[in-house]
């Protein structure tokens, strides 16, 4: 994938209900996890539901984060969304520094070896304690890539869709 201007990034959820005139307790998937008040409008979905919403309001509440999205005004209103992801336009993020990239931009990458020996495509990456490991699927397996610039990851090509990387085809 590229960063096409329609492309949508995935920030955070919706997991449950605070008090009772509207608002919602959310998960979020940005670092620092305050930081997804910042983007917005979001644009809500779920099988059944898909809600553009702006000037949303939000806080740390306890250990997590709570949200007043405007127009949800009582409990059975946000009820509703409970399970909706939140996304917003990939050209709200800032540019990523120097060779930094957003994971969502590496997403359905080609993955390569040094010997040009295709792997397979990133279909996505988790964040363990020690580094990100990227998870590269062909048609007949699924391997499990640390993210680790210089040691495993040799170079990434956004414009040419290609990640090369320094591994065995057979592990």
């Amino acid at each position: 994938m590229t960063t096409e201007s329609g492309k949508r990034v995935r920030l955070g959820r919706i997991v449950g209900l605070y008090g009772v005139q509207g608002w919602v307790k959310l998960e979020s998937w940005t670092e620092p996890r305050i930081q997804i008040f910042r983007y917005q409008p979001w644009l809500l979905s779920a099988p059944g539901v898909e809600k553009e919403i702006g000037g949303i309001n939000g806080r740390a509440q306890g250990k997590g984060l709570v949200a007043y999205l405007p127009g949800i005004e009582d409990r059975e209103q946000a009820a509703a969304l409970i399970g909706c992801e939140i996304t917003v336009a990939r050209d709200q993020l800032p540019a990523p520094a120097g060779d930094e990239f957003y994971w969502t931009d590496l997403e359905g990458l080609e993955v390569v070896t040094l010997e040009n020996e295709v792997l397979g495509r990133i279909s996505h990456l988790f964040a363990t304690g020690a580094n990100d490991v990227m998870v590269v699927r062909n048609d007949e397996r699924e391997r499990l890539i640390p993210y680790v610039r210089g040691p495993y990851v040799h170079s990434i090509d956004l414009s040419a869709g290609r990640v090369v990387v320094d591994w065995d085809p057979e592990f």
